[in-house]
């Protein structure tokens, strides 16, 4: 997941050695003090070399040291000098930096010399590749050009997923933990749509051979980037659409933004047929400002045949005057204020964790990343280094899935309930991470591979982001008259973002050296608004207007509605055979004397089947996924505490926010439970279910606990449902400073003592 190009500078990696070339257009080169060699130096500008190779540099003019800072690598350097630090280490230049009309100019081959020093630790090479690590391009390609050679192939099939097949669970364990090599063979399995067929299949790369070709009935497969295209390229042939634009006083159908969404399905009552590959318009003009997203068509909706690449149908709820008040959200009509004075993240003696192929290790803690197409960032093989040895947290984690379903019921909403990763992808709309603003200015970068919808390879820039941060005290006392005692809580982050339409999810796997593994979801971008005639709340036609939701500007209503998240959660605390208990703090009769009359107790209790684990959360009720068969050092058996609401900055959703006979209940039941616990099964991936684009029935965990299996003693999953009912205000509008919502997996008497003791500060 390194990063192989990067704007006009290229790593060449040959052999375990690393070549580093770039240009420097438009730079200033001269010849400088003579080189080590006896030549003179070509010499080139420190800023401008340094950011076309993607490196920041700062300049402390007190102290004369320019840094330079790059993924992991922090160098500083003095003018004049021939030494520079790198991550505290000291390398020799050939040539110092020289300062030419106030400019810092360094050799051409600086970068060469500081980045190639061998002095960063943060990138190991993976002497073994992991089994989880995603296909490479060349296996990308490779994966198609055997599905072309095996007859099966014909031009215009279209890729929703090509990702590595997992090898079976026991033999990716033994892997990790030990090195021993899986015996299963690397394959790629994918996802492919002939017209509106679905077809699964997989291919064993090494014997370049076809090994599963299944056509699956019934299903819809996931929308692709290109049938955003066939929307917009649709409404603006439709003569219908045409006209209903005319009536709303638009005549140039080109500054119209459609935007492209699923249906859903409501048992025929939209009048539309199910076996149909269809999606729906609604749109938005552009009026120059920026942010069409304020400018909503409201009432007009375009049903779109994605195989007769054309409208169908108009639904047309009425004339709405379109809202044209410019509002801009990047800024160009405010006035510009002064920046904030500089925060410095250094880390002037290099990482905490190393990076080898795709697997972390920091502190105690080491795990696998790669991205998905689907689900975007999955954790796996989540190991915590217990006094020498590597204990078993987690198997697998990632966002299962989620969905964001509105209230209002006007024709242009009532069909609004994405499922965000099952229907669009939400890998495939990983959002590139800029430096020092999407993540801090410490954090490293990786880049990640995924294939298009036409079985290309494609480089996705910047996908996740690694950093170490503060995290307040660890732990502190103060015994009168006595030294205080106090340590520092680091904590590692783990940060992939996705934008999918109006919204942008930030999702962060953070981890604390105590053993306590955060997942935060933050939403923020544009909130999806309704035009409507009110322009304040004190018009006649407010009170109807905002009805759904709230009045945000003139004429823009702010609609209410949910994000509701879940991660599967393959916990492995300590082992596969893991059982849910349930701790109950009660009040009890005092029976032991004395002046009270009542005392606290605890009651505990094993959830005996899948059925009965699948429950709303009520945060009164410890609730541990437990390893009966191991105990710590005092006989309690080690255990993670499961916290589907650890915190949050909007209301939480308690449950969907719609009555039992919608048809949305039909198709999903995570919405409604925040914990579900299953038996593992290797086929069992996503609440909603693998093909929920215009699914009429639960596929999802609605039919993995209808068999109501035992969960006691065995490998089970835990799916933490968390989110947000969104009630809009004028905050985030026009654009929603990030809102969080927090789960936590806490570890429960896992440990014989406080975990950091000796870690978190020197031993005495």
């Amino acid at each position: 997941m390194r990063s192989i190009i990067r704007g006009r500078h290229a790593l060449i990696v040959r052999g375990l050695g690393l070549v580093i070339a770039f240009a420097c257009g438009g730079s200033i080169f001269w010849t400088g003090p003579a080189e080590a060699h006896g030549g003179a130096a070509q010499m080139v500008p420190l800023q401008q070399t340094a950011e076309n190779f993607g490196a920041t540099v700062r300049r402390d003019s007190f102290a004369d040291v320019f840094t330079v800072s790059r993924n992991g690598v922090l160098v500083r350097v003095k003018p004049g000098s021939k030494t520079a630090l790198v991550n505290g280490e000291p390398l020799q230049l050939d040539v110092p930096v020289v300062m030419r009309k106030g400019a810092a100019y360094v050799s051409h081959d600086f970068i060469n010399r500081v980045f190639q020093s061998g002095l960063d630790k943060t990138f190991v090479v993976e002497r073994v590749a992991s089994p989880l690590n995603p296909l490479t391009a060349d296996e990308i390609r490779s994966a198609v050009d055997i599905l072309k050679a095996s007859g099966r192939y014909k031009p215009g099939l279209r890729f929703t997923e090509i990702s590595v097949k997992r090898p079976p669970k026991d033999e990716v364990w033994r892997f990790a933990l030990s090195g021993q090599s899986v015996q299963a063979p690397r394959q790629a399995e994918f996802v492919a749509l002939d017209g509106k067929k679905v077809i699964e299949g997989a291919v064993d790369l090494a014997a370049r051979s076809l090994v599963a070709w299944k056509p699956v009935d019934g299903a819809h497969g996931m929308v692709l980037l290109d049938d955003f295209a066939t929307v917009q390229s649709a409404i603006e042939a439709s003569s219908d659409y045409a006209k209903a634009l005319a009536t709303r006083g638009i005549a140039d159908v080109r500054k119209v933004v459609a935007t492209p969404l699923t249906v859903g399905y409501f048992d025929g009552k939209d009048s539309l047929r199910q076996e149909d590959r269809l999606l729906k318009a609604v749109s938005y003009l552009d009026v120059g400002d920026g942010n069409y997203w304020a400018h909503p068509i409201e009432g007009l909706v375009a049903v779109i045949d994605l195989e007769q690449r054309k409208v169908i149908k108009i639904e047309d709820g009425g004339l709405v005057p379109v809202p044209l008040k410019p509002t801009p959200y990047d800024g160009r009509d405010r006035v510009a204020t002064l920046s904030p004075k500089p925060l410095e993240i250094t880390e002037p003696e290099g990482k905490n964790y190393t990076i080898t192929g795709n697997t972390l290790h920091w502190r105690n803690w080491d795990f696998h990343v790669r991205l998905d197409s689907r689900v975007g960032l999955v954790l796996s093989t989540v190991t915590y280094n217990d006094k020498g040895a590597k204990r078993k947290v987690m198997y697998e984690g990632s966002l299962g899935g989620m969905i964001v379903p509105y209230g209002d019921p006007d024709v242009g909403w009532y069909f609004k309930a994405y499922l965000d990763s099952g229907e669009y992808g939400m890998g495939t709309l990983t959002s590139p991470i800029e430096p020092n603003k999407d993540a801090p200015q410490n954090a490293v970068l990786l880049d990640a591979t995924l294939a298009d919808y036409t079985g290309a390879p494609v480089k996705v820039p910047r996908a996740i982001a690694v950093f170490e941060r503060y995290a307040d005290p660890e732990f502190k006392h103060q015994e009168m008259g006595k030294p205080n005692l106090s340590a520092e809580r680091r904590e590692l982050v783990v940060r992939w973002i996705s934008t999918v339409g109006n919204y942008d999810y930030l999702f962060d796997w953070v981890f604390a050296e105590n053993g306590t593994i955060g997942i935060n979801a933050g939403a923020t971008g544009i909130e999806a608004v309704k035009g409507v005639k009110s322009r304040t709340m004190q018009d006649a036609t407010a009170a109807e207007d905002t009805r759904y939701g709230t009045l945000l500007d003139h004429h823009i209503v702010g609609t209410t509605h949910q994000h509701i998240y879940n991660f599967r959660l393959d916990l492995d605390v300590d082992g596969e055979k893991n059982s849910l208990t349930e701790v109950d703090p009660v009040v009890a009769p005092n029976t032991r004397g004395g002046p009270r009359t009542s005392a606290m107790q605890t009651v505990q209790r094993t959830v005996a089947t899948e059925q009965q684990a699948a429950q709303k959360f009520d945060p009164s009720t410890i609730r541990l996924l437990s390893n009966p068969a191991r105990n710590n050092r005092v006989g309690n058996p080690v255990s993670y505490q499961i916290i589907p609401y650890a915190g949050g900055t909007h209301p939480i959703a308690k449950g969907a926010n719609f009555a039992k006979d919608e048809w949305i209940n039909h198709r999903l039941s995570f919405m409604d439970r925040q914990l579900w616990v299953t038996r593992y099964n290797a086929d069992e991936l996503f609440p909603e279910g693998k093909y929920p684009n215009r699914s009429n029935n639960d596929t999802g965990l609605g039919q993995f606990t209808a068999d109501n299996q035992d969960i006691v003693d065995t490998d089970n999953v835990v799916w933490l449902t968390t989110g947000t009912t969104h009630v809009a205000r004028a905050e985030e509008w026009p654009i929603m400073p990030t809102e969080w919502v927090h789960a936590l997996l806490k570890p429960w008497n896992f440990f014989d003592e406080t975990p950091t003791l000796g870690l978190s500060r020197p031993a005495k």
